[in-house]
């Protein structure tokens, strides 16, 4: 399917901060440039909401990121890590993610996922019904079927340098 591009497209963009902070670790060994990957995912559109979805700590070391995120203009959502009996930990907005993902799109032309989580499959089948639907992440970390069913995939990996700060060098 070829998907429409144009300055009039209202814009909402959902990002799964973990996922990309991990992909970005794991992948090149450095940290995400939020504000770059928004800016490429509104593609010179009307941004109408972009959202971050973080998980707070006890000892509150990411409050310089969330207020970076912030001069960004993203909007972040916390909720704390959950600690479970035995250590286990869990920090998990993928419910939250598409729930608001749903609830903005009828003001939406284009809602853009920023995770390469599978699990958001069934969300993007969904939205698919009611406008145009893109993910953005690392392919190299992101599920073969999520890139699928999206209208349109942009790749972060094409071009570490542009959205990674740090060394930026593959384990």
């Amino acid at each position: 399917m070829t998907i429409i591009k144009h300055k009039n497209q209202r814009v909402g963009v959902f990002i799964d901060t973990q996922n990309l902070y991990h992909s970005a670790r794991n992948l090149h060994n450095a940290r995400v440039n939020f504000g770059a990957v928004v800016k490429e995912a509104v593609a010179g559109r009307q941004l109408v909401r972009a959202i971050a979805y973080v998980i707070t700590t006890e000892t509150g070391e990411e409050r310089a990121f969330f207020e970076a995120l912030e001069k960004a203009g993203i909007e972040t959502k916390t909720k704390p890590l959950q600690t479970f009996f035995g250590g286990a930990k869990k920090a998990d907005w993928d419910v939250g993610l598409a729930v608001d993902a749903i609830k903005f799109s009828p003001k939406l032309d284009v809602v853009v996922i920023v995770s390469g989580d599978g699990d958001f499959v069934p969300l993007v089948e969904y939205l698919k019904a009611h406008c145009q639907v893109e993910v953005v992440a690392f392919s190299r970390s992101a599920s073969g079927k999520l890139k699928e069913v999206a209208d349109a995939f942009t790749d972060l990996g094409e071009d570490p340098k542009k959205f990674l700060i740090g060394n930026g060098r593959k384990r």
